[in-house]
C-alpha cells in the first residue's frame, strides 16, 4: 500500500482520495506502481484545478455574464464531487465558493445597472413626450416643428427600452402628440387658404381701383389716391404666391402709367418755368448780401422788398424749389433774430432787473468782505472758510450779471 497527503493506493489496486466526509475510491491500478497511479490521478487534479482557474480569470477579468459563469460553476462544483482525481477537492470547492459569492455579486450589479439604465431610459423617453406634446401644443413654426418631431422619434428608437406597460403608455403619448400636431397644422393651412383667399379678394378690388384711375390726369388728388392703395395693399396681407405675383403687376402697371404722365406734364411744365428760377437765383444771392445783420430795422425793409419781387417772379421747378425757397427762409431767419437782439437790448424792464442784479450782488459782496474781515481778525477758521467760498460764488454771479447788463449798452 502507497501512501499520500490527499490519497492512496490499496493493496489491491484501489485509489482513494482523502476528503473532510473520508476516504472515497476514485478507481484502481494493476497496470504498475502506486507511484505511478497517485501521479496519474494527481495529473487528473491538476487539470481540474486548471479549469477552476480559468473560471477564475474570466469571472474577475472579463464581462462574463452571470448566468453562464453560475452554470458553468455548477457543472465544475458537480466535476470537483465526483473527480476521480487526488488532491485539496475541498480547495476547489472554496474557490468554486468564492466565485459563486462574486458572481451573486456581480449578477445584483448588473441587476443595478440595468435598472440604472431603465431609470435614465425612462427619463430620456419621458423628455422625448413632453417636447413632443409642447410642440404638439404651441409650435406655430410648422416645418421646423415638423422636423422636430421626426428627430425625437428617432431618438426615441436610439434610446433604451424600459418595461414594457410604461414603454406602450409613452409611445402613445408620443403618437397622440404627432398626431394632434398634424392635425393643429391641416387646420392652420385650411384656415390660411381661406385667408389667403379673402386678401387676394381685397386685392382684386385694390388693383381694379388703381386701373380705373391710370388715365386721371388730375394729377394731385390721384396721386393721393395712389399712395392710400398702396398703404392698403401693404396693410392688407399676402396673397398665394401666383396670385399676389399676378396682382402686383397689374397694381404696379397702373400705376407706372400714372405717374409717368404726370412726370412727362411736370418736365414739360417745369422747362417753361426755368426763367421764373434764374430770377429767384439772382434775388436769391440779393438776399444772401443783407448777410450779415448790422441793422435789423434796414435789413427788414430789404428783405420785405425783396420778397415782393420773390412773389412776382412766380413759380420755379419743382427740383429747384425746396433749394431756392430754404436759401431765403434762411436769410429771413437770420433777420428775425437780429430784431429778436435788437429788442431785448432796448427792453428798458429787462435793463432794469439786470442793474438791480448787478447791484444786490455788489452791496452782498461788500458785506461778505466785511465778515470775512471780521472772522479772520477773531482767528474764526470756519467762518473765514465759509466767507470765503461764499464771495468766490457772489464774485462769479457778479460778473455773468455784468455781461448780460452790458449787452444792453
Amino acid at each position: 500500500m502507497s501512501t499520500d497527503p490527499w490519497g492512496r493506493v490499496d493493496d489491491d489496486g484501489t485509489v482513494y482520495v482523502r476528503t473532510a466526509e473520508g476516504e472515497r475510491a476514485v478507481g484502481s491500478w494493476q497496470a504498475g506502481e502506486p507511484e505511478e497511479a497517485l501521479a496519474y490521478f494527481h495529473r487528473k487534479y491538476d487539470e481540474l484545478a486548471g479549469q477552476v482557474q480559468l473560471l477564475e480569470q474570466r469571472v474577475r477579468g472579463t464581462d462574463l455574464a452571470p448566468a453562464q459563469a453560475e452554470a458553468s460553476i455548477v457543472k465544475l462544483r458537480e466535476a470537483v464531487a465526483d473527480a476521480h482525481a487526488i488532491g485539496d477537492l475541498q480547495a476547489l470547492t472554496a474557490r468554486l465558493d468564492g466565485l459563486t459569492e462574486l458572481v451573486a455579486q456581480r449578477r445584483e450589479e448588473v441587476k443595478a445597472a440595468r435598472e440604472q439604465a431603465r431609470a435614465e431610459a425612462r427619463a430620456v423617453k419621458e423628455r422625448i413626450v413632453a417636447e413632443a406634446e409642447r410642440i404638439a401644443e404651441e409650435t406655430t413654426h410648422w416645418k421646423s416643428g415638423g422636423e422636430r418631431l421626426r428627430q425625437l422619434v428617432e431618438e426615441w428608437k436610439a434610446a433604451d427600452r424600459i418595461d414594457r406597460v410604461t414603454e406602450a403608455a409613452l409611445w402613445k403619448r408620443l403618437s397622440a402628440a404627432r398626431t394632434a400636431f398634424a392635425k393643429r397644422r391641416k387646420q392652420y393651412f385650411a384656415g390660411l387658404d381661406e385667408q389667403r383667399e379673402g386678401i387676394r379678394a381685397a386685392k382684386e378690388r385694390i388693383v381694379a381701383e388703381a386701373e380705373a384711375l391710370a388715365d386721371s390726369t388730375d394729377w394731385g388728388p390721384t396721386a393721393a389716391v395712389y399712395r392710400e392703395l398702396m398703404q392698403q395693399w401693404k396693410s392688407a396681407g399676402r396673397a398665394s404666391r401666383e396670385a399676389e405675383d399676378e396682382l402686383w403687376g397689374r397694381f404696379k402697371a397702373a400705376q407706372d402709367q400714372f405717374f409717368q404722365a404726370r412726370s412727362a406734364v411736370f418736365a414739360e411744365r417745369d422747362a417753361s418755368l426755368a426763367a421764373n428760377a434764374q430770377v429767384k437765383e439772382e434775388l436769391l444771392a440779393e438776399a444772401e448780401k443783407i448777410l450779415p445783420v448790422t441793422d435789423a430795422r434796414t435789413a427788414r425793409g430789404a428783405l420785405r422788398h425783396l420778397l415782393e419781387r420773390w412773389e412776382a417772379a412766380g413759380p420755379v421747378p419743382r427740383e429747384q424749389r425746396d433749394r431756392l425757397e430754404g436759401g431765403l427762409r434762411r436769410v429771413d431767419e437770420a433777420v428775425r433774430k437780429a430784431e429778436e437782439a435788437e429788442w431785448k437790448r432796448s427792453n428798458p424792464e429787462a435793463r432794469a432787473r439786470a442793474q438791480s442784479t448787478v447791484d444786490q450782488l455788489r452791496t452782498s459782496i461788500d458785506q461778505l468782505e466785511k465778515r470775512l474781515s471780521k472772522a479772520q481778525a477773531a482767528g474764526r477758521a470756519k467762518d473765514v472758510k465759509e466767507a470765503e467760498e461764499a464771495l468766490i460764488a457772489r464774485r462769479s454771479w457778479l460778473e455773468e450779471a455784468e455781461r448780460t447788463l452790458a449787452e444792453f449798452s
